[in-house]
């Protein structure tokens, strides 16, 4: 009886260390798995990072050439104002010119039928 429970015994302890080997390569696969999980987590997140970065700083300096562009647009509008209030001076000017004249050519006219 003795011998049959040390046999059993040892069996049971060959299987429980069997176990616990399989327990102990189980871990650690899922231990390197978790540690490839993260690296590639790392990864991602500096590529993501990396792009994000990227896509700022291109819109700012987009965002610049904008406001370059609205800058040059307002100066050229402004000048474009002054340029119609000139020529609408130019105009009222010539209008009176011109009535002055019809009005001269008219006495003239008034003067010669006389």
């Amino acid at each position: 009886q003795l011998h049959l429970t040390t046999s059993e015994k040892n069996e049971l302890t060959r299987c429980l260390e069997m176990v616990q080997n399989q327990l102990q390569e189980k871990e650690s696969e899922i231990k390197r798995e978790i540690s490839e999980y993260k690296d590639r987590l790392l990864q991602a997140e500096k590529e993501h990072q990396d792009a994000l970065t990227e896509a700022t700083q291109k819109n700012e300096v987009e965002i610049e050439a904008c406001h370059e562009k609205i800058g040059s647009l307002e100066h050229f509008i402004s000048s474009q104002k002054l340029e119609i209030e000139h020529l609408k001076s130019n105009k009222e000017q010539l209008n009176n010119s011109l009535t002055e004249a019809n009005q001269a050519l008219g006495e003239l006219l008034k003067a010669k039928v006389r």
